[in-house]
């Protein structure tokens, strides 16, 4: 990358205000690349499975076999991210596997204020001298136990619909 950074140089004669903006472009992309493989390193122990995935990576960004097809453009806009890997997983199980279990990351803090919500309601005034054990399985079990029913009424809810939302649940 570095060698690549001193030929651009080169070519635009070393006036950084002519390749700072190509730099940063690079950098962005260098620094994804690395979270990528960083990620990939996190979420796969087997080295046998992070091989298979990097050369399924490449099938991927070649559009090779089922992703070069033209149904496989078109529903990229047209189904959520997770929902088109399932579709088009094609040969590349591997990748598949691990796009999906990225893709099924939280993005946001809400589990955690629920969770400190549910703590707030369970260590109260009487109940202050609760072991740190007993009051952490009493969080545990309330919160997974608002998790089930949640996951019990996914197909009887409409989670985008303001209607459905039970306003006694601070979670």
């Amino acid at each position: 990358m570095d060698r690549t950074k001193e030929t651009i140089m080169k070519a635009f004669k070393e006036k950084e205000e002519k390749y700072k903006e190509v730099f940063e472009i690079i950098d962005t992309r260098w620094e994804l690349v690395n979270d990528l493989f960083e990620t990939m390193e996190r979420l796969v122990s087997s080295t046998a499975k992070q091989d298979k995935i990097t050369t399924q990576l490449f099938i991927y960004r070649k559009t090779e076999g089922l992703f070069g097809r033209n149904v496989a453009i078109r529903h990229k806009r047209a189904l959520s991210p997770a929902e088109w890997w399932e579709c088009y997983e094609a040969n590349i199980p591997e990748l598949q596997k691990f796009v999906i279990k990225v893709l099924s990351l939280t993005c946001s803090a809400s589990g955690c204020e629920c969770n400190w919500s549910v703590f707030e309601q369970i260590h109260s005034k009487k109940r202050n001298r609760l072991a740190q054990q007993h009051l952490n399985d009493l969080v545990f079990v309330k919160y997974n136990r608002v998790l089930k029913l949640w996951y019990d009424a996914r197909d009887k809810i409409d989670p985008i619909s303001l209607i459905d939302i039970d306003d006694n649940n601070e979670c």
